[in-house]
């Protein structure tokens, strides 16, 4: 099964700090789940754009993404030991709410993110570009299936101005 789009809304976030670890290419998410450092995030005061979830961002800085995985949080917040931090200025982004199978990859490939980027448009947004683009892994809506074995993925896109949809 294709990856589908339920739903598109759009958000905002208030200046922030993102607080994680940086990557080169991709992300580890096994050695997040190996060293329990989302207890130390979740034990702090997140922003509600986490909206109960796990966050995988990627920005283009110098030519290059630059990946991250982390959570959100107010501006200034204390980065614990070990965790680095991006300052990020006020965001609007739309969101993708992506319907698939999370087992099939689908949900991670160009096709996808192109697949939002044609929709968006079409909702008469415009992509802020170089800017920040986001997965929200959500519990529940990603960490239980559905009866047909299949989760929704946010997929967050920075987008400039406000659009009513």
């Amino acid at each position: 099964m294709a990856v589908k789009i339920l739903e598109v809304k759009q958000e905002s976030c208030p200046a922030a700090r993102f607080i994680g670890k940086k990557y080169e290419t991709g992300g580890n998410w096994g050695e997040w789940w190996e060293n329990d450092w989302f207890a130390i995030l979740e034990a702090m005061q997140g922003l509600p754009v986490n909206d109960n979830g796990y966050i995988g961002a990627v920005h283009i800085v110098d030519g290059m993404p630059e990946h991250w995985i982390g959570m959100f949080f107010p501006a200034g917040t204390r980065v614990p030991e070990g965790f680095a931090y991006v300052d990020m200025a006020p965001l609007q982004y739309a969101v993708c709410y992506l319907y698939g199978s999370d087992k099939s990859g689908e949900f991670y490939t160009m096709e996808t993110h192109n697949m939002c980027l044609e929709e968006l448009k079409s909702r008469g947004f415009a992509r802020k570009e170089d800017d920040w683009c986001f997965e929200r892994y959500n519990c529940p809506r990603f960490t239980t299936p559905d009866e047909n074995g299949n989760v929704i993925l946010d997929y967050g896109i920075s987008v400039m101005g406000e659009v009513s949809c």
